[in-house]
Order: structure tokens, then C-alpha cells, then sequence
């Protein structure tokens, strides 16, 4: 998540579920749901139906997830404005196939929400497509606010770092690999880091998505638009939005500016050898990967039905003629052309494999 700029232990044992009233709240099943398939966003800034949306609303309005289950791990409550503070409740649809879930902002968050979701007795994921659906921000060199973003790449931040300050002169930032001398390397060092600096979605089904949704009208905003034109140096900033395919780069520091900016585009054409391209920037993704990485080893889930979308809701990098500060402390005026276009092209790809259930149970589309 990129917006709003906000930044959960998991209990041993699912058995508390059982000392919590049913009153409105879906009991747990005798055995496990088939789940069909699962939308994970980040954060909701109040209700989930009826006030200002946040990634979570409109697939509850408009996919009718009307019945709530208590998510282990926390209170089961709503996780307050921006759900930062906690496990937010899952929802599914009367049928029981489709389940949509807030993690909570951050990497930690993510991952643990992910795992907790994945070793749950109560939904068989072994089948279920994973839509991995929220808002970020966007590299101006390469898309505009409202665009989307299907991921080929996610690439973590693990990374050595000192103050440029204290950087020598040559040094475009102060960050660098582990085990590397310098701000990108020509080649990265073996280190342990590595893996855990690059997940891979499976390139068929990112293909197949990508073209069910490429001729899509994501829509615009005339605020947005006025904002885009700004950027003089950039075409593609002052596109109109548009679906495209791009790595994701997540990260638990909120970064902004030009020098991140080139940072974040080098270190994922390091970490992808050269075949990725920086396009979105967000706080969740590699902690989601690696929780379904170790769920697909345990045969709780299948890592090539995963799907990660991210759509633009600010630029990364200031306007010319603008300042970083200025620009990261503007409000978020493309935040509701961000969500629009995250259900749109999201909800697209899953009521195509929805609909032809038949055939996309055991056949991955693009396969």
C-alpha cells in the first residue's frame, strides 16, 4: 500500500473461534470451504460498505461478501481507520467460494496475515486463485495515476544502507546489496538475501491476465489529469490511465523522490538480471510471496495461481519544478481512480476463471 501513508501476532491455536458468539458472524464449517478464489488488499479506512472506500469496499459491495468470519490472530473486530492495528475480519460470499481478506499495511503484517490465512482448518486453498489487489505508487517513467499494474516481478528491499551524507561523492544513494561495495553492482554477490529479494509470478497466467484486461476504459479524473500534465518529462505520466505489465517493489520505508526513484529502477533490473522493469512501488508484496512460498511447500496453496495487481495512485516522484517534500505530502487525489481500476481489471480476470470454473479448477488459464 502506498496510500494513505499509515505504516499482529499470530496465536498458537485456532480454538478461541469456538468461545466467540455467532450472533451475525458465519460459524466455522464442519470441514473445510472449497475456496474458489481469494482477493487480499491491505487496508480499509473505516467501514467496509458505505463510507469512503478503501482497497477493501468495493469488492464487498459489488461481490456481495456479505457474511463474516473472525480472522485468528486478533480480535476479529474492525481493525480502526486504515487497518493498521490488526487482524480485520474475513469475508466470503453466500456460496462460500470467494473470500476477501484485509492484512494490514507493512510486510509484517502481510506475511503474517498471509500465513494465518493459509494454515486456517477452515478453507481448502489448494485450488483457490490468489488476487493480490491494492493500490501503489507508480514510477512516471513508465505509467500514469489510475494505470495498472499486473506484476511479474515483486522485489523486496533487504538491503545495506548508510547515510548519503556519509556516502562517497560518486555514489548516486546510499543504499546497496548485501555483500556488495557499491550502489548497483554489476552483478549481485551470493548472499542469502537474494532469494528473498525476488519472487516470480507464474508468466502465463500474468500474460493471460494482462490480456483479458488490456483494452479495458479504466476511466479518468479531470484533478488527475491537470496533475499528469505536469509531468513535462515523461510521456507516459501524461497517459490517460492504462493496464500494462511491470515488476512491484515493496518496501516498509514510505520513499519518495527522484533518487528513489532511480534506486528502486535499479535494484529491480539487479535483482530480475535485466528482465524486469520498476513500475510499482508498495509496502506488502514480498511478505505475501513469501508466505505463500512456504504455503505451496506445505501443499496449502499452489504459487502459480497467484496474482499480484497494483494500481497508481500517486506518482513516485516529484513534478519538474516541484519538490520531493512538496509532492510526498500532497494529498492523494488519485486514490479513487486507483481503486476504481484495481476492482475493475481484478474483478475482470476472476469472474473469467469463475465462470468457466469447469475447466479452470485444474487448468490454469494461459497454460
Amino acid at each position: 500500500m502506498r496510500a494513505p501513508r499509515l505504516r499482529v501476532s499470530i496465536l498458537g491455536t485456532f480454538c478461541t473461534l469456538l468461545l466467540i458468539p455467532a450472533t451475525a458472524r458465519t460459524q466455522a464449517p464442519p470441514k473445510p470451504w472449497p475456496i474458489r478464489a481469494v482477493i487480499v488488499t491491505t487496508f480499509e479506512i473505516g467501514n467496509d460498505t458505505g463510507d469512503i472506500p478503501g482497497e477493501f469496499q468495493f469488492w464487498v459491495e459489488r461481490e456481495h461478501l456479505t457474511e463474516v468470519l473472525d480472522f485468528p490472530g486478533g480480535p476479529g473486530g474492525s481493525s480502526g481507520p486504515g487497518g493498521s492495528s490488526g487482524p480485520h475480519p474475513i469475508r466470503t460470499n453466500p456460496g462460500h467460494t470467494l473470500l476477501g481478506i484485509v492484512s494490514g499495511t507493512t510486510l509484517v503484517n502481510a506475511t503474517a496475515s498471509m500465513m494465518a490465512l493459509g494454515l486456517d482448518p477452515r478453507f481448502d486453498l489448494t485450488h483457490a486463485y490468489i488476487l493480490i489487489n491494492g493500490i501503489g505508487g507508480v514510477d512516471p517513467q513508465i505509467a500514469s495515476i489510475g494505470s495498472a499494474a499486473w506484476a511479474n516481478f515483486v522485489v523486496n528491499d533487504v538491503a545495506r544502507e548508510i547515510d548519503p551524507r556519509e556516502a562517497p561523492a560518486d555514489w548516486p544513494y546510499g543504499l546497496f546489496p548485501s555483500g556488495a561495495q557499491r550502489p548497483d553492482p554489476p552483478s549481485l554477490p551470493a548472499t542469502t538475501w537474494t532469494r528473498s529479494n525476488l519472487y516470480t509470478l507464474n508468466p502465463k497466467l500474468t500474460a493471460w491476465a494482462f490480456a483479458q484486461t488490456k483494452d479495458l476504459d479504466l476511466g479518468d479524473d479531470p484533478r488527475v489529469a491537470d496533475l499528469r500534465a505536469g509531468f513535462t518529462n515523461y510521456p507516459a505520466a501524461r497517459r490517460p490511465p492504462f493496464v500494462l505489465i511491470g515488476a512491484t517493489f515493496a518496501s516498509d520505508y514510505y520513499w519518495h523522490g527522484r533518487i528513489m526513484t532511480r534506486y528502486a529502477r535499479d535494484w529491480v533490473r539487479l535483482y530480475t538480471q535485466g528482465k524486469g522493469v520498476f513500475a510499482t512501488s508498495e509496502m506488502e508484496d514480498a511478505g505475501f510471496m513469501n508466505a505463500l512460498e512456504r504455503l505451496h511447500a506445505m501443499h496449502r496453496v499452489d504459487i502459480d495461481r497467484v496474482m499480484v495487481l497494483r494500481t497508481g495512485s500517486n506518482y513516485t516522484e516529484q513534478r519538474p519544478g516541484h519538490t520531493a517534500v512538496e509532492s510526498v505530502t500532497a494529498p492523494f487525489i488519485g486514490m479513487h481512480i486507483a481503486l476504481e481500476s484495481a476492482y475493475l481489471c481484478g474483478s475482470t480476470v476472476l469472474h473469467n476463471i469463475l465462470v468457466h470454473w469447469d475447466t479452470t479448477y485444474a487448468h490454469i488459464p494461459g497454460d
